[in-house]
């Protein structure tokens, strides 16, 4: 079976908006949030260093995100969002981040769920940096299905 990534990410004030909910834009930083600690880039040491195989020439570029909002996400003081990540596709140079992210209770069904296309790039040359075997092997021990989309509908 795939492993998964999962985090809890705070919730702040800054995440409401006049109407009491989270606002969507905060739902895609609070993703983004995640996605830093998944490939292991977080100061904090939250995830596995998953793009440790990667020169220091090489970052990741979000060439795309696909949101969906499922369920209204109010704001709880102190309550933090559950995400749960994992790989969805992989190409030459490129991969799919599927995530869902959770009011507090593993137990309820997502209330955002989300795909991000990532590009890793070379800083040397300006273009797309091809997987090598060792970065491949590492995205492939989260190999899963991809998130149910509206748009794939």
């Amino acid at each position: 079976m795939p492993e998964t990534f999962s985090c809890e990410i705070q919730a702040r004030l800054r995440d409401i908006n006049l109407g009491g909910h989270v606002d969507n834009v905060e739902a895609i930083r609070v993703i983004e949030e995640a996605r830093i600690r998944f490939f292991g880039l977080a100061r904090d040491g939250d995830g596995d260093a998953l793009l440790a195989a990667c020169p220091s020439t090489v970052t990741n570029l979000v060439a795309s995100n696909r949101v969906d909002y499922r369920a209204e996400m109010r704001f709880v003081t102190f309550q933090p969002f559950l995400v749960r990540m994992w790989i969805g596709h992989i190409g030459r140079s490129s991969f799919t981040v599927q995530a869902e992210v959770r009011l507090s209770g593993a137990d309820h069904p997502p209330a955002v769920v989300a795909e991000t296309s990532v590009v890793m790039w070379s800083r040397e040359t300006g273009t797309a940096w091809q997987l090598t075997a060792e970065l491949r092997g590492s995205l492939e021990r989260y190999l899963d299905e991809p998130v149910d989309l509206r748009a794939r509908r």
